[in-house]
């Protein structure tokens, strides 16, 4: 997903972030006081989570160590759905809670993909936010990670949701890189449940300057 090269005004230039509460809060603008717009889609690959193909209708379940596509599972295990519900994009996607064993101790999951950045550059990350309806409780909570730290909060609160009307809404943040690569980590903070929160749609983009 590629946006419009559009240049902003050194008033406007001010990054927004959008919180789990979807809230904007503001960020202090590009160090070079040059303005910057959010143009060109930086490398993160398969962020609707299409490969590996599941059957139509079931859910894969992957555990810590193992690959989904370019993704690793990085924390206990998260669930790949096909066509079960309404998508965000495309027609898979990701459950940071995965079905576990012992349903009632079942741990949060997460899943990382690192990316080329340059450092000093600031990049945009968007994403579509829902939950597991299937079981409590109704409101999913979760973080985004930079590079391990704690960067956003999210939560989705389920309550009048059904398969054909999830909800997905979208979330914002921005960050600065400070390396050639970056590595970015979604996780859910909900416990004690296979019905978590759901991703999908996630992109990053490199915010260009309107001099480049």
């Amino acid at each position: 997903m590629f946006a419009t090269r559009a240049c902003v005004t050194a008033a406007a230039a001010t990054l927004l972030l959008t919180s789990a509460a979807g809230t904007a809060v503001a960020a202090p603008a590009h160090s070079s006081g040059r303005a910057a717009s959010s143009s060109v889609a930086a490398p993160l690959d398969d962020g609707s989570f299409e490969t590996p193909e599941v059957m139509p209708d079931e859910l894969e379940t992957y555990v810590r160590g193992q690959f989904i596509g370019p993704w690793k599972v990085t924390q206990a295990t998260v669930d790949l759905y096909d066509g079960v519900w309404k998508t965000a994009d495309g027609q898979q996607f990701l459950d940071l809670n995965g079905t576990e064993g012992d349903l009632a101790n079942t741990h949060p999951g997460a899943v990382s993909q690192t990316f080329a950045t340059t450092p000093g550059r600031s990049y945009t990350v968007t994403y579509a936010l829902a939950g597991n309806i299937q079981q409590g409780p109704v409101m999913k909570t979760g973080k985004v990670l930079i590079d391990g730290q704690d960067f956003q909060d999210f939560s989705f609160d389920t309550t009048g949701k059904t398969a054909f009307n999830m909800g997905w809404v979208k979330r914002q943040m921005t960050f600065v890189a400070t390396g050639k690569s970056t590595t970015l980590t979604f996780a859910s903070t909900t416990a004690h449940t296979a019905s978590g929160p759901l991703i999908d749609d996630i992109t990053v983009e490199r915010n260009c300057l309107c001099d480049e």
